[in-house]
């Protein structure tokens, strides 16, 4: 484990998810997987189903953060085109690669299902590339460096992601505290919340506004302020000086 913060990357891809028809939920599957690991996330991009465009956001994302991972577009259709871009991202060769046809081979076998020419699309691999186990639909993504290929269906992502915990080094573990209050505005503690962002620099600060409906009409309303931070003495004075200085908690 490094002691250092450990940063990743999601590149959702598909045009599905930014013609508002698929609601992606990937991003938080995989920080809520990673998190425990001692990885958070810094960037999430979604991008289109254009070579050019994931090409493009992958070499950003790769030299940026620790890992990236990409969900989408390693099926059997026409459009599934992102081994083909993340050969391309890394200047690789890519073809129907042995080890994965046989994969392929013994899931359809076992399940009745004949091996189309489509089907056969999910065999391509990037020459050097590390296979990624799927143990819901058989078709594996795959590892390129610190990339991560990942289907877009959150349950074969889910099941993909505990084939790769182990390839993963983690930094320390972000911890986290949550003070609720009610009646009270994100305006009425900004200035105080500001000044304890500048008092515990490795802490991160946030408020988030809720409400609730009353059971005998109305709504009830108020902030719940966050507090993460991997530094755990840091974190916990700071929320003992937050809790000192907000207005009276529940």
């Amino acid at each position: 484990m490094s002691e250092r913060p450990v940063k990743a990357a999601v590149l959702v891809i598909g045009d599905e998810v930014l013609s508002g028809r698929t609601q992606d939920v990937n991003v938080r599957q995989i920080a809520e997987f990673l998190s425990p690991l001692g990885i958070t996330l810094g960037e999430a991009r979604v991008v289109s189903d254009v070579q050019d465009d994931i090409v493009e956001a992958l070499n950003a994302l790769r030299t940026r953060w620790d890992y990236v991972f990409t969900t989408g577009g390693i099926g059997p259709t026409h459009d599934d085109i992102t081994a083909d871009a993340v050969a391309a991202a890394f200047g690789r060769p890519i073809d129907v690669r042995a080890d994965a046809l046989e994969i392929l081979n013994t899931w359809y076998a076992n399940s009745g299902t004949q091996l189309t020419p489509a089907r056969l699309r999910m065999a391509r691999i990037p020459d050097g590339a590390e296979l990624i186990a799927n143990p819901v639909t058989g078709a594996p993504g795959f590892q390129l460096e610190n990339v991560f290929v990942l289907a877009g269906v959150p349950k074969i992502a889910r099941g993909m992601l505990e084939d790769i915990a182990h390839r993963l080094k983690g930094g320390a573990v972000t911890q986290s505290a949550s003070i609720r209050l009610e009646g009270v505005r994100e305006g009425d503690i900004a200035e105080m919340l500001g000044q304890a962002a500048v008092s515990f620099p490795a802490v991160s600060i946030g408020s988030y506004p809720w409400f609730e409906e009353l059971a005998g009409g109305g709504l009830s309303r108020g902030v719940a302020v966050v507090l993460r931070s991997a530094d755990g003495a840091a974190l916990a004075k700071a929320e003992q000086t937050l809790r000192s200085q907000l207005p009276a908690q529940p």
